[in-house]
């Protein structure tokens, strides 16, 4: 089976976390300040503040915007279940925009959707092609209103010569399928002294000094260990990034032309850093999405859907009255066709070639 990610794993990480087991210090020390450093170098921005994961890190940046009950967060309704759970949980009501060709939430609706409530506004950079930010902060202007970027998919990804993450206060998860891993880890960047102070506080207790409490904290702390894999995999990124834009360009010149088979796009302004290498199954197809998605899955092609429904489209969400009845239909119509192809950096010439001819088999044989 040619998997869908892999870790990207080698001696330095390796080295660094042996040293952290024998420091003594396994969390919240040197090697989180210099992961911190490192993705804040990358990023461009004053600040990064690690956490616990991914999610943690939306949560935590909702939290120090004092986004909560009574307020609006706009977002995408194409995204991980993670997105509008941290919504829910800082008490706030989401309101959805839909999608548009990129796959991202649709500037004109955001621009529609902004009213007296609305606190935050929440993009999704998917599958590691940012949001058009552009747009987005010119719907926002001047108003009061926080932009929580979502870049969980999406470091290293980049719009107008800036990187996700430092046109608000960004958000990113370095689970074990991202990018760059730490197994678990999140980490929240942002220009920002005062939500920089106040994300460390918050992630810690609530304390600033051992038992000096300024607020009701959470423990949302980054161990060394993830900390020390965080590291080496930053210094590996321009290659990663690399390998992954190669290997998505092989697919797509290899996959062009096949009828009903809609490929991914890197807009012009956008650097694309293919968390997944995400194609379209229309109704032109020779066969469904959901048979097709079989099919390459029985020739040992580990494909995968993400996502198969808006994120508020199951039974948890639809019972809490701040989701109301969203009208989606591009988010939908995305859900029913997507499949997302290996794009890792690990995989052979073999494995990509084996990728297209298994995709025209299936698709166009």
């Amino acid at each position: 089976m040619i998997a869908i990610s892999a870790p990207w794993l080698g001696a330095l990480e390796e080295r660094l976390v042996l040293e952290v087991l024998r420091s003594g210090r396994l969390v919240q020390g040197p090697m989180v300040e210099r992961f911190e450093a490192a993705v804040a170098d990358v990023v461009g921005t004053r600040h990064a503040v690690a956490v616990a994961n991914g999610t943690d890190a939306l949560l935590a940046a909702l939290m120090v915007h004092g986004v909560g009950p009574g307020d609006e967060v706009i977002t995408s309704p194409f995204t991980f279940v993670a997105t509008l759970n941290a919504i829910l949980h800082v008490g706030a009501t989401p309101r959805f925009v839909d999608i548009g060709e990129d796959l991202t939430l649709d500037p004109a609706g955001l621009a529609e959707a902004i009213g007296p409530a609305t606190r935050a506004v929440l993009p999704v950079h998917l599958y590691g092609l940012t949001a058009d930010m552009g747009a987005i902060g010119a719907a926002v202007g001047a108003r009061d209103i926080a932009i929580v970027e979502d870049a969980a998919q999406a470091i290293g990804a980049g719009f107008d010569s800036r990187q996700a993450g430092s046109f608000g206060t960004g958000c990113f998860s370095f689970y074990a399928t991202k990018n760059v891993t730490t197994g678990e880890g999140g980490m929240v960047t942002t220009d920002d002294d005062h939500l920089a102070d106040a994300l460390r506080v918050l992630r810690n207790q609530g304390q600033r000094a051992r038992y000096e409490y300024e607020r009701a904290g959470l423990n949302l702390r980054m161990t060394e260990l993830a900390a020390a894999l965080g590291i080496a995999q930053m210094t590996r990124l321009p290659e990663i990034v690399a390998r992954r834009r190669r290997h998505a360009s092989i697919l797509t010149e290899g996959l062009v032309g096949i009828e009903g088979l809609i490929l991914p796009v890197e807009p012009p302004g956008r650097c694309h850093v293919f968390h997944q290498y995400t194609v379209r199954v229309t109704a032109d197809a020779r066969r469904t999405r959901d048979d097709a998605l079989e099919r390459l899955r029985a020739a040992g092609i580990d494909a995968g859907v993400y996502y198969p429904r808006p994120v508020f489209d199951y039974d948890c969400y639809r019972a809490d009255p701040r989701i109301g009845s969203p009208d989606v239909p591009e988010a939908t119509r995305a859900g029913a066709e997507v499949i997302s192809l290996p794009v890792h950096p690990l995989l052979t010439e073999n494995e990509l070639t084996a990728i297209v001819d298994t995709v025209h088999e299936v698709l166009a044989g």
